[in-house]
C-alpha cells in the first residue's frame, strides 16, 4: 500500500522530522522550564540537552505523541530527581565558552520581583516541587509521580519552600501571586 505524499516540512508522528520540528518549535519554552527547575542557565542547558537526547532516542516508541512537551518535561523532572540522589561531582566555571541565545521571556521571568533569586536559593528538591506544582500546575499526585516520591513529601517540601520564600522575599513582592499561599 503506497504512503500518501506529505507536504514539505510535515511528517508522520514517528518520523525523525517530527522530532526536529518539535525541538525547533519548543526549545525556548523547554529551556525556560529547565532554568526555573535548575536555578541557573548552565544546568538548564545541560538538562534540556539530556532530556532531548533521551527523548530523541525513544521518539518512535513514545506513547504520548499528543503531548511530547509533557513527556520531555516529565523526563527533565525525573533527571533532576535522580541528580539529588547522587553527589554533585562538577563545578561551575565563571564563564561559559559559548553564549546561549537570549530569550526575552526568560529575562522577564528572571526579573519578576526577585523570584528568580529566591527560587535559586532554595534546595533543588524544594525548587522542583514548586516549579511542578505552581508553574506547571501539576497536582500533588502528578508531582509525586514526576519526582518519584510520595504525595506527603510533595506537600511537606512545598510547605517548607513557601515558608522559605516568604522569609526571603520582601513583604511587598507580589511575584508569587495568589497561587502559593496555601
Amino acid at each position: 500500500m503506497p504512503v500518501a505524499e506529505q507536504p514539505p516540512g510535515s511528517s508522520l508522528p514517528g518520523e525523525p522530522r517530527a522530532f526536529e520540528d518539535f525541538v525547533m518549535n519548543r526549545l525556548p519554552a523547554l529551556y525556560r522550564y529547565a532554568h526555573v527547575l535548575t536555578g541557573n542557565p548552565h544546568d538548564a542547558e545541560d538538562l534540556v540537552q539530556e532530556a532531548l537526547t533521551r527523548t530523541g532516542a525513544a521518539w518512535g516508541r513514545i506513547r504520548r505523541k499528543d503531548d511530547p512537551e509533557g513527556y520531555v518535561r516529565t523526563t527533565m523532572a525525573r533527571i533532576m530527581a535522580n541528580r539529588w540522589r547522587r553527589p554533585k561531582l562538577e563545578q561551575l566555571v565563571d564563564r561559559t565558552p559559548d553564549q546561549a541565545v537570549d530569550d526575552p521571556e526568560l529575562l522577564r521571568l528572571s526579573e519578576a520581583d526577585g523570584l528568580d533569586a529566591a527560587l535559586a536559593a532554595l534546595p533543588p528538591r524544594m525548587r522542583a516541587v514548586l516549579v511542578l506544582r505552581y508553574f506547571e500546575q501539576l497536582t500533588e499526585e502528578e508531582t509525586a509521580q514526576a519526582l518519584g516520591c510520595s504525595r506527603g513529601t510533595v506537600k511537606s517540601q512545598a510547605s517548607r519552600a513557601i515558608a522559605k520564600l516568604r522569609t526571603t522575599m520582601q513583604p511587598t513582592d507580589h511575584a508569587l501571586g495568589g497561587g502559593l499561599h496555601g
